[in-house]
This record gives structure tokens, C-alpha cells and sequence, in this order.
């Protein structure tokens, strides 16, 4: 028997509220499901939308994706076999967080190795200048 604060359905609800039509709710056994389940839905990006995780988005795939993450906490799935679900179907790409493997070492250090380059860049026109600079210099 449940406790007493969990003998009312809870309630799953899509991004934007507002819109009846486009709003679906799922009961959830206890509030601590339906939290995990939307924390879980706030890491995983709309294949659709790709910029929206899958409760801000109000697209067909990820109110499929919401009804499959509440089937699968429902079911007694942990969060680490949503998400390997998840993956296995999109890839990494539905990961806000992807992991740092070989297969995503560009996404992970493109960012640096871009700074790196800038900053050699920027080192090498200023020593180049100044070199010019000393350059003229001597020859006046």
C-alpha cells in the first residue's frame, strides 16, 4: 500500500501547458518517478528539433520519446537503460552531455584545439609586427 501522498496519480506534462491539445499526462506511481523522469527527459536533446530536450519540445517525435521515457520508469528502468535505449536508437546526438569517446573527441576538443589555433595566430601576427618593426627600425 502506497502512502497516503502517493495515492493520487501524479502528472507528466508536456513542455507548454498552455496548448489543451498538445498536452499529455502520464501517471506516475510516486512523485520521485515522475521527477526522475523529467530530469531524464531534460537531458536528452529532440532528434527533431535538435536545440530542445523533450520537455520543452512540442514535436510528434518527442511526445513519443516523453510517452517512451514514462513507459520505461514506469516499467522500473533505470536511467542509465533509458538512456542507453535512447542512444542506441539516435546515437549520441540525443545526449546534451555526450561521452568523451573516440568517436566524439572532435566535439570535445574541436572547441580548445579553435582557441589554441587563435591564439597562434594572434602570437604570430603580433611577433611578426614587432619584428617588422625592429626591422625598420634599424634600417633608419
Amino acid at each position: 500500500m502506497l502512502p497516503s501522498s502517493f495515492a493520487e496519480p501524479q502528472v507528466f506534462v508536456a513542455a507548454d501547458a498552455r496548448l489543451v491539445e498538445s498536452v499529455e499526462t502520464f501517471s506516475f506511481r510516486s512523485r520521485t518517478e515522475q521527477q526522475r523522469a523529467m530530469e531524464l527527459a531534460k537531458t536528452l536533446r529532440c532528434p527533431q528539433c535538435q536545440n530542445q530536450n523533450l520537455i520543452e519540445s512540442n514535436s510528434p517525435v518527442a511526445k513519443d520519446l516523453r510517452l517512451k521515457v514514462y513507459q520505461m520508469i514506469n516499467a522500473g528502468k533505470t536511467d542509465q537503460e533509458v538512456i542507453d535505449f535512447m542512444t542506441s536508437r539516435f546515437g549520441d546526438f540525443v545526449l546534451y552531455k555526450p561521452k568523451f569517446a573516440p568517436n566524439t573527441y572532435v566535439l570535445w576538443l574541436g572547441p580548445l584545439l579553435l582557441v589554441l589555433l587563435f591564439g597562434f595566430g594572434v602570437y604570430r601576427s603580433f611577433s611578426c609586427q614587432a619584428k617588422h618593426r625592429v626591422k625598420h627600425e634599424v634600417e633608419r
